[in-house]
């Protein structure tokens, strides 16, 4: 068991390095990739920021996304989340001798 998690340890720190080493240095200017992906989200950035007062009534903008737009979303996302803290929980309890 000790082996097989010195190799996962080992194969996740490789990834981890390599995946550090292709990244755009800091301060170089965008790709065209970026610009593009950029480009694609920031043309509906105007009705997230201005349509959402309109439509929800919400006084802050994330807050209509989060409880609004994505209502059923970030509920199940809470539900994974609890499920998940109660998981490791039940894991690691102590019994009482």
């Amino acid at each position: 068991m000790k082996k097989v998690t010195a190799i996962a340890f080992i194969i996740f720190s490789l990834f981890l390095f390599f995946s550090a080493y292709e990244m755009r240095s800091f301060g170089n200017p965008p790709s065209e990739m970026d610009d593009r992906i950029i480009g694609k989200y920031n043309s509906t950035a105007n009705k997230w920021e201005y349509g959402a007062v309109n439509e929800t009534g919400a006084n802050n903008a994330v807050t209509s996304v989060v409880f609004d737009y994505r209502g059923y979303d970030t509920l199940g996302e809470a539900t994974v989340l609890f499920t998940a803290i109660a998981g490791v929980m039940m894991l690691f309890r102590r019994e009482k001798k």
